[in-house]
Parts: structure tokens; sequence; C-alpha cells
């Protein structure tokens, strides 16, 4: 969101001995510091779609529906998270990417903003129009469907275990999510298939996986101007409903995306970074690899002819030990020699199978 900053006129700041005031439109909290932030709770932050750049990112996918000759669309409200609850129509989008101010939050208590790019945003968009789609549809029902994406019933896994090689299945989101579940591979093929500039047709020739953007693409030719037999205005865990602070909810998900990774790792990230007090002023270990680490994963992708997605994804699992063991980087050169090493050697053994299966 951007505001415009000009001087003394009507809700503009000025200066009041030496202190300036805030515009109208502007938050109560935009100024707070990030220690008094956190103790605000959803329900008070006042956040809402309009006017914001998500705004624009759905009637931009509102287009996209158009040009594909679908006359439905979701709807959308601001939660905690990305999420289509059963049997709704429309989708949550996580709070934070309704103002710059809570996206540099969330990449500080995160280190990650999931959807911080408009690209980023348009997939995870069009991957939850998917599961609205599915819902208001009911897609999942038809034989066709759980012919070619298998049965909707089949449980959900707390961890899954991909095939990055695989040409069986499309790619939109990271972690070859695609593969985690029927549902979400109905939801990647959709996505992959919407995008206007995915070229499907040429991107997926000769794979498997073809078959499946070709069955989406007669399925919505099929539905695509008929109005949705489910049609819901509901909205789940909406963020003017939840009255659990910035604090809570981050200290909750931080523990939820702690990885429990084997003792052998934290001795090796030990090897690598430094846990000394003295090395405080630092840059953290955790920054360091999410800043280098598509580079890191390029280079040691190059080197051992590894899948660089998932040698990217071993980086996502190191980050919360460095941050959790408290890893400082004492010398920025010699540890990305040494953790190029360490991710060839970690890539090696999760080819050969012996890491722990993925989770989203």
């Amino acid at each position: 969101m951007t505001h415009s900053r000009g001087r003394n006129h009507a809700g503009g700041r000025t200066a009041r001995h030496g202190r300036a005031t805030r515009r109208d439109d502007e938050p109560w909290w935009l100024d707070l510091p990030t220690d008094e932030l956190l103790d605000v709770r959803f329900c008070d932050l006042r956040l809402s779609l309009a006017g914001t750049a998500l705004e624009e990112r759905l009637n931009r996918l509102g287009r996209e529906l158009q040009r594909a000759g679908l006359v439905y669309r979701p709807y959308a409200w601001l939660s905690t998270d990305w999420f289509t609850p059963d049997g709704l129509t429309g989708f949550a989008i996580p709070f934070y990417l309704a103002h710059p101010r809570l996206v540099r939050l969330e990449r500080k208590m995160m280190l990650e903003v999931e959807g911080g790019t408009t690209d980023w945003c348009m997939r995870l968009l069009r991957h939850e129009t998917a599961h609205a789609l599915d819902n208001a549809y009911r897609l999942r029902r038809r034989k066709g469907w759980r012919d070619v994406f298998g049965p909707a019933s089949t449980p959900y896994t707390e961890d899954y275990r991909p095939a990055p090689t695989t040409r069986h299945f499309v790619h939109n989101l990271d972690s070859w999510y695609s593969q985690s579940h029927p549902v979400e591979d109905f939801a990647e093929t959709f996505a992959v298939w919407l995008n206007p500039g995915s070229r499907w047709r040429a991107k997926y020739r000769g794979w498997p996986a073809l078959q499946k953007l070709e069955y989406v693409h007669g399925l919505m030719r099929e539905i695509g101007r008929h109005r949705p037999p489910v049609r819901t205005r509901q909205f789940e865990e909406e963020l003017s409903s939840l009255r659990v602070t910035l604090r809570e909810h981050y200290t909750e998900k931080q523990h939820r995306y702690e990885p429990h990774m084997p003792s052998p790792h934290d001795r090796a990230l030990r090897r690598v970074f430094s846990d000394s007090a003295t090395e405080l002023r630092s840059q953290a270990a955790s920054t360091f690899l999410m800043r280098c680490r598509r580079v890191l994963a390029q280079r040691v992708a190059s080197a051992t002819g590894q899948d660089r997605y998932q040698v990217e994804q071993i980086v996502n699992e190191l980050v919360p030990r460095c941050r959790a063991l408290n890893l400082r980087v004492e010398d920025v050169e010699r540890a990305q020699v040494e953790v190029a090493a360490l991710l060839a050697m970690l890539s090696y053994g999760a080819a050969r199978g012996r890491r722990r299966s993925y989770s989203r």
C-alpha cells in the first residue's frame, strides 16, 4: 500500500514541535516498535483487502478466470495463513500481505514471506482458487476426476516423500507440493493450466502430467459457463474475529516450523558457523542462508548434478536449526565454501533416501 506524503495539506504529515502527525488513513500501529506491535491482537489491526496490492492481484485473478472462460469467481478474506476450508467457495489469505509493515514483520519472524512477490502470490491465488472451485462444482465426486488424480478421501500425511525427477506431476509451488495428495495434485494442475504465461502444452510435452492438464482443460470447458451449484459466503478464522496477539501467533508458528533435525546436522552446522557470544554483532547464520539460498542451491546443483529445488529445500530445513542454535557467521567467504560442501553431502544423502521426507 502506498501513501501520499504531501506537505501542509489535510491528512499529511506535518511537523509540530519536532514530531510528526499521522495521516488519517494510516493504521495506528504503523510506527510501533516490533516488541509493541507483537502485543497487538489480530482483531485490532483493522486490516482490509481494499486498496492493497492484494486487491489488484485478486482483480488480476478474476481477469485470468474470465480469459479462461470461467464464470466462477472465488471470494477471499484475511486470516493467519493460506487455506480453503472444506465446502467453502472462497479462501483465506495471510494478513501480512495486506500491509508492507506486516510483510517486514513476517520476514523478521519467519525469515521468509510466503507469497511476498507478485509471481509467488499469483501462484498461490491460483492454487487456492482451484480448491474453492473444487468445492463449488463438487469436482472430486466425478469418476473422471478420481481416475486422473486419485480419491480425495486419501488421508493427508504430516510428511510426504516426493520424487523430484518424476514427470507425472506439474510444478507450481515449491516442495513438489502436487505430490502430497490427490486434491493438491488437482490444485497444482489447475494453477498451471490457468496461468496465462505457463505455455503448458509446450512445457509438459512428453510428460505423463500433460494428460492431467488436458483433463483439466476439458473439464473447465465443460463447466466454465455454468453457475456453480454450491455458493457460500462464509468465513473461517477471519482476522477481525481473532483475539490472539501477533506474539502468540508467531510463537506457535515458529514452533510448528521447527524441524526435528538429527543431531549430526547440528554438529555440522556448529563447525560451519559460530555460537560464540563474541560474534553477536555478526550476521545471523539463518539470515545468511536465506539470502544466499538460491545461489548456493544453483552452485551445488551444478557441481553435483543433484536437483536444484531439492538442494534449496535442504537449505530451508537448515535455516530454523541455525536460528534455534543462535548461530552466527564469522567469515562469509569461508561459510559459503563450507555450506556448499555440507549441502552437497546432504543432497547426496537425500538422493539415496537417507533423509526424512519433506513437509509443507
